[in-house]
């Protein structure tokens, strides 16, 4: 597997990455399916697969793992990370297809066969030496889970006014504060959490923020974040003097608001990637039943209301894969792509919402129902409209690159 540097935009599979989607394939149906259907209803059933306070259930967090470490064996795990961080260094423009094509299972236990925020991201890549080894090696592998710990109660989208802080006392830094909504704090062997170090007055907004590495026993886990659709997958960290050594400092001190900056557009490439194949699973499954649907002596897709609610659904994620595609390629040219990567993120998640809510319309009752897949994909479309920079952030990012804000 190697990085597609080609000159020009395609809109054509390339074989090799055809390949990677037919592996991608048959390692569901392999590995995945039957992990799934030995489950049973402890999948399927959100009040089996979950303790009261939200959190997995030993059986359903093994489930998880396992299918993360046979992906890691079969090597599709992290594979958008470098070859010499243990990945293979295929292009944004296949690990995007990777992504959309893995959502268009449906979004269960299948999303674990990719890395998400529970695995290596590339500002992990910033691990040197005894880090590389520690943490950066058995992510990559999957025998270890992290957490991107960022966000506070008080503080969203605007994480550079974090309240969170880290004093140095000698060779340690002293940590105070907490952060919630974390994905995978819950069960993270590690998170990789900012703090300010040095006072906005004295380096600006985004300076004076640090990231560190924390291990799991060296903090404490607050209350769950049950968020509909995310039940047991957040939790907040709670910094109450906690005490690290400097080694734990992940790149440069002060610096690292600047570096994450540097891998958003990742983020809502794989989100915008996630959004399309979603919304591919629902338009597909949509089809199929208003095709065989009976009402009034013809099938449902005959009339114009529920026809158009699909047709409308299928132009709008045509288009949103077209901006997915052509922010990939952007990316693999190392051109600049924030205007890009914010265009995606909020056309592709809104896509999903408006047809994540059509098929619970043509489904009628049935799209209410526990059973089926479309309620638990209308919450992952509301959730995808927040996570990695709200709608509004979005819409305001795209406002200054054509020069309306300042």
């Amino acid at each position: 597997m190697g990085a597609n540097t080609t000159g020009g935009v395609s809109f054509d599979t390339e074989d090799e990455t055809e390949l990677i989607l037919d592996s991608l394939d048959d390692f569901i149906e392999r590995e995945v399916e039957p992990i799934v259907e030995e489950l049973g209803d402890t999948y399927t059933n959100p009040r089996k697969g979950r303790h009261e306070n939200g959190r997995w259930t030993d059986e359903l967090l093994e489930a998880r793992e396992e299918i993360r470490r046979r992906s890691a064996e079969g090597g599709f795990y992290a594979m958008n990370l470098p070859e010499d961080a243990g990945g293979e260094g295929v292009s944004p423009v296949t690990w995007y297809r990777a992504k959309k094509h893995l959502a268009s299972h449906g979004g269960g236990l299948e999303r674990y066969v990719l890395a998400g925020p529970e695995g290596p991201k590339p500002l992990l890549l910033q691990a040197e030496g005894e880090q590389r080894e520690r943490y950066l090696e058995p992510t990559v592998r999957a025998e270890k889970s992290t957490a991107f710990a960022q966000t506070e109660p008080g503080y969203g989208s605007d994480s550079p006014n974090m309240e969170t802080t880290a004093e140095k006392d000698g060779d340690e830094w002293v940590l105070n504060g907490r952060k919630q909504w974390i994905t995978n704090a819950p069960y993270a062997d590690f998170v990789q959490l900012f703090a300010r170090t040095t006072p906005q007055e004295e380096v600006g907004r985004y300076g004076g923020i640090t990231c560190f590495i924390l291990e799991r026993e060296e903090y404490e886990l607050g209350s769950y974040n049950n968020a509909v659709g995310a039940e047991g997958t957040q939790a907040e960290i709670v910094l109450d003097d906690v005490r690290v050594p400097e080694d734990r400092v992940l790149g440069e001190v002060d610096e690292a608001f600047y570096a994450a900056m540097e891998f958003l557009s990742l983020g809502r490439l794989e989100l915008g990637a996630e959004a399309v194949g979603y919304a591919e699973y629902l338009l597909e499954d949509a089809t199929e039943y208003v095709t065989e649907r009976e009402a009034f002596g013809r099938t449902i897709g005959n009339f114009q209301q529920v026809s158009a609610k699909l047709a409308r659904g299928r132009a709008k994620t045509y288009a949103a894969d077209a901006a997915g595609l052509k922010l990939a390629w952007k990316m693999a040219q190392d051109v600049r792509t924030v205007m890009d990567s914010s265009v995606l993120k909020w056309f592709a998640t809104n896509v999903l919402w408006e047809v994540a809510d059509a098929a619970v319309q043509v489904h009628g009752a049935n799209g209410l129902a526990e059973e089926h897949p479309y309620m638990d994909l209308v919450h992952q479309a509301r959730i995808l409209r927040i996570v990695e920079g709200t709608d509004e952030i979005q819409l305001n990012t795209i406002a200054k690159t054509m020069g309306i804000v300042d």
